[in-house]
């Protein structure tokens, strides 16, 4: 296979994420240079920015491995996304161009769609596509960066249940829009915020480090008044 040299590193951490490589396992430059057909430079790059975004570790007589993270770090992902999705939301309120608004109100149309119509098998990549947009909507590209990380660790570290209700769901997306159609930060994040509680709570650990946890990463989640929420 071979890829451009400046997107070895997407290459590397997108098999990663995908699991081709083992969590612990030695990632060898001219292993990966032969797979992705590149020079050995354009790789030990590329293990140097993951190794900075936490997706490699060097470890001495042993070079670059995958990763190894503990349940803690997992969980602290969630609640980190559960802080700065809502921040970018309210963002988004404000910066928003007309061209987001679009690309986002054209998503929840067929998020919507696919929702009543139970077809879910690309409810998913939509979803993704829709907080990618909110986030670039936010105008910070420090905040879409991060956020876009975090959901790249998380795809990696978690098995995610379908939605219960995806109707519901994407009707919050809906009421998202509206409000940062509207300019209105405070209500965009506190939905937003209600939005990414709910999706914690269907997180799955792909591992466990620690005997038999195999439940829910959140058995409690914040209250949230809904009634609060449609006004």
């Amino acid at each position: 296979m071979r890829i451009p040299a400046h997107s070895v590193c997407t290459a590397i951490r997108d098999d990663i994420v995908a699991g081709v490589y083992e969590r612990g396992s030695r990632l060898t430059e001219e292993v990966l240079a032969r797979r992705y057909g590149v020079s050995r430079v354009p790789v030990r790059e590329a293990l140097r920015t993951l190794e900075a975004e936490g997706f490699v570790v060097t470890r001495r007589h042993a070079g670059a491995c995958v990763a190894e993270p503990t349940e803690q770090e997992a969980a602290d992902l969630l609640d980190m996304r559960t802080l700065l999705e809502p921040l970018g939301a309210s963002r988004a309120a404000q910066r928003r161009t007309e061209a987001h608004l679009k690309v986002l109100r054209g998503l929840v149309r067929l998020g919507q769609e696919r929702a009543r119509r139970g077809s879910s098998e690309d409810l998913r990549s939509l979803g993704g596509w829709f907080h990618e947009t909110l986030a670039q909507a936010s105008g910070s590209h420090s905040l879409t960066s991060m956020l876009t990380q975090l959901r790249h660790k998380i795809a990696w570290m978690y098995a995610v249940e379908a939605p219960v209700s995806p109707v519901d769901s994407w009707a919050e997306h809906g009421a998202i829009v509206d409000a940062v159609a509207r300019g209105d930060g405070e209500r965009a994040r506190a939905i937003t915020a209600h939005h990414a509680e709910r999706a914690t709570a269907a997180h799955r650990l792909r591992f466990t480090s620690g005997g038999d946890r195999a439940e829910r990463v959140r058995n409690s989640q914040h209250a949230v008044n809904m009634s609060s929420l449609r006004h």
